[in-house]
């Protein structure tokens, strides 16, 4: 239900930032539903997506149904900390646009980092990198609703969280 509320706000911004892209890599497609929509509205565009393995049969499910012929099938990809950071494992092609919605608040500070550092491994110089997602603006929080969410995150573990903007666009 999130997503259906979400993704034509998403997409009106993807529209304009990504018109002269042509190759999208998203990293945490959770179900794959963003992509079919995205995929499905910009045609010039190669949607990659991309989630820890097992989110892939759900994904593939959403990519088969939708059988388009800008989404490939997606692969495994998560952000690590260690050994060294970056992506395990390393993606093949280079993208010129980035995607990834929800996820930098699901993931510990250290795979945050991981993933911002292992990005220029596989993206183009002129890249755009666009994030959705509940931030903290100012060490503050934008609504209760997002300090009630932070807190239920951390209850269940202590490492996600929403994050602050400034610190990730610092990233």
């Amino acid at each position: 239900p999130s997503c259906d509320r979400n993704q034509d706000p998403i997409l009106d911004v993807l529209r304009a930032r990504f018109a002269d892209r042509r190759e999208v890599l998203e990293i945490g497609s959770g179900t794959g539903q963003h992509a079919v929509h995205f995929a499905a509205a910009m045609p010039w565009l190669r949607w990659q997506c991309s989630d820890h393995a097992d989110a892939l049969p759900g994904i593939r499910m959403w990519l088969d149904e939708a059988a388009l012929a800008n989404t490939p099938p997606p692969f495994a990809l998560q952000a690590v900390p260690e050994p060294a950071p970056g992506f395990s494992p390393l993606p093949s092609g280079r993208y010129d646009a980035l995607f990834s919605a929800n996820t930098l608040h699901i993931m510990g500070w250290a795979e945050v980092e991981a993933l911002f550092g292992a990005l220029p491994q596989v993206l183009v110089d002129d890249v755009i990198v666009a994030i959705y997602g509940p931030f903290n603006y100012g060490g503050e929080f934008t609504s209760d609703s997002n300090r009630e969410f932070d807190g239920w995150l951390k209850a269940r573990d202590p490492r996600p969280g929403i994050r602050d903007f400034e610190a990730v666009n610092a990233l």
